[in-house]
C-alpha cells in the first residue's frame, strides 16, 4: 500500500489558468477533467470550468486545481487548498477517514462517487480540509 498527498487548490474560474501557468513553470504534463466531461454540469456557464486538474512533472512536483462550482462558497484568502489523500484501497483510505473524522466537519461522506470508488471531504478538528478517495484512474 502506499499514500500519497498532494496539495489541491481552489479557484473560482481561473484553474485552468492556473495549472497552465504551474505547467509553465514546473514543466510536466496537464490533465484536466471539465465538469461537461464528467457529466456534473449543474450550472450552464460553468460546464467548461475545471472539475479536476493535475500537474506532474519528473522530480516529483505534483499539484491538483479545480473551480469551485458557484453553488459552494469560496473565499479566496479562506479556503483557497485542500490537502488530497490517495490511496490504492479502501481499507487504507477508510482507516485514514475513521482518525481524521475525530471531531471533524464532514462536508461529503466517505462513499463511492462518479470519478472515484471512494470519496470524501472533512474539516478536521484544526480547521484543515482534507480530500480522501481511492486513486481512481483520469
Amino acid at each position: 500500500m502506499s499514500v500519497n498527498t498532494v496539495t489541491h487548490l481552489n479557484f473560482r474560474g481561473e484553474a485552468r489558468d492556473a495549472l497552465a501557468f504551474y505547467q509553465s513553470v514546473f514543466g510536466g504534463d496537464l490533465a484536466v477533467v471539465t465538469y461537461k466531461d464528467a457529466g456534473d454540469v449543474r450550472e450552464p456557464s460553468e460546464a467548461d470550468q475545471v472539475m479536476w486538474g493535475q500537474v506532474s512533472a519528473a522530480g516529483g512536483f505534483e499539484v491538483m486545481a479545480y473551480d469551485v462550482p458557484s453553488r459552494l462558497p469560496y473565499n479566496r484568502g479562506e479556503n483557497a487548498f485542500f490537502v488530497s489523500v490517495r490511496g490504492e484501497t479502501a481499507e487504507e483510505i477508510t482507516a485514514y477517514w475513521e482518525k481524521l473524522s475525530d471531531g471533524a466537519t464532514v462536508l461529503q461522506p466517505l462513499g463511492p462517487a462518479q470519478w472515484a470508488p471512494l470519496y470524501g471531504m472533512l474539516t478536521d478538528r484544526f480547521g484543515v480540509t482534507w480530500v480522501i478517495d481511492v486513486a481512481a484512474q483520469y
